[in-house]
C-alpha cells in the first residue's frame, strides 16, 4: 500500500518524482530481458542505491524466469484500487504491477530497474522525471527459439505472438541493446547503463 506521505505527495500534485532514476527494460518476449536483469543484479549486488523491482503478476511463479509476487486477478484489481502499485498494466492476458514502495526509493535518490511493457512507458514518464528506457532486441529466429524453450505456448501461438506488431507511444528516446549473442556481453552493457543512471541520480538529488 502507498504510505500516507506518498498519498499526500500525489494529492499535492508533487509528481513526477524528480530525484533518483528509473531504468525500464523493454522488448519482445524472448529477447532475454530477465536474463540481462539477473546478470546486472548479480554484478551490482553490492550497490544499495540500485533497486531491482520485484513485480506483481497474475501468474504463478514457475521458477524458470524472474521471481515475482503472485496475485489472483480479483486480488490484483482490488490492490490497484487500494493504491498498491506505482504502475500497473495488462499484457498477454495478464496483469502486471510495480509496487508503490518504489516511489520512496526514487525519492531517496535510488535507481529502480524493472522489466516493463512498452505500453506502460507513457505512464512511467509521467510519474518519474528521470527515466532511461533500454530496448532489448534479438533476431526473430532467436526469439522463436527462446519462446519455444519456455514450453508455455504452442508453435502457432509463438508465431502469432511474433507476428503481432503493436505501435506504442513511448514519449521519448530509448537505448537499443542487442541480446542476440552471449548474454554476458549485453549484460555488461546493461550494467554500464545502470551505473550511468546511478551517477545521474546522485546529481539530480543535488539540483
Amino acid at each position: 500500500m502507498m504510505t500516507s506521505a506518498l498519498l499526500e505527495r500525489a494529492q499535492a500534485g508533487a509528481l513526477p518524482i524528480r530525484t533518483g532514476a528509473f531504468v525500464a527494460i523493454v522488448g519482445p518476449s524472448g529477447a532475454g530481458k530477465d536474463t540481462l536483469i539477473a546478470h546486472a543484479k548479480a554484478a551490482l549486488a553490492g550497490e544499495p542505491q540500485v533497486d531491482f523491482v520485484r513485480r506483481v503478476i497474475t501468474r504463478p511463479c514457475d521458477g524458470s524466469t524472474e521471481e515475482h509476487d503472485t496475485l489472483s486477478d480479483g486480488d490484483f484489481v482490488q490492490a490497484q484500487k487500494d493504491g498498491a502499485f506505482a504502475l500497473a498494466w495488462e499484457a498477454h492476458g495478464l496483469r502486471y504491477g510495480i509496487p508503490a514502495s518504489i516511489d520512496n526509493a526514487l525519492d531517496n535518490g535510488h535507481v529502480a530497474v524493472a522489466n516493463l511493457s512498452r505500453g506502460a512507458l507513457p505512464a512511467l514518464r509521467e510519474r518519474y522525471a528521470n527515466v532511461a528506457v533500454v530496448e532489448v532486441t534479438a533476431d526473430p529466429e532467436i526469439l522463436a527459439s527462446r519462446l519455444a524453450g519456455r514450453g508455455r505456448e504452442t508453435r502457432e501461438e509463438i508465431l502469432a505472438r511474433l507476428a503481432r506488431t503493436i505501435s506504442y507511444d513511448t514519449t521519448g528516446p530509448s537505448i537499443a541493446l542487442d541480446n542476440g549473442g552471449a548474454p554476458e556481453v549485453a549484460g555488461e552493457k546493461l550494467v554500464a547503463i545502470i551505473r550511468k543512471a546511478m551517477a545521474f541520480a546522485d546529481m539530480s538529488g543535488t539540483v
